[in-house]
């Protein structure tokens, strides 16, 4: 597994990570408290796009989602004082 974000607590986007294609999992976990964690997906690294509901995630949970290689990243967004939370692929 590779860890996208570890206990964030601030809106950011994690340091993106090589997929080198098939099928995977989203796994998010952590104190929420509004805040809102999506998987994103780039072909060359600048340009990123969301990859739809499946992978957006309120509270704890998994999404699935199947891509070419690519490069992935987790974005955490609406964070609040007490947010904290964890994304691994």
């Amino acid at each position: 597994m590779a860890k996208l974000l570890a206990e964030a607590t601030a809106d950011m986007s994690s340091t993106p990570i090589d997929w080198q294609g098939g099928t995977g999992a989203f796994w998010v976990w952590g104190d929420f408290e509004g805040a809102t964690v999506s998987l994103e997906a780039s072909p060359d690294g600048e340009t990123w796009f969301a990859l739809g509901s499946q992978v957006v995630l309120k509270e704890k949970g998994v999404g699935g989602f199947a891509l070419g290689p690519c490069r992935l990243r987790a974005t955490l967004a609406n964070a609040s004082a007490y947010t904290s939370v964890t994304a691994v692929i």
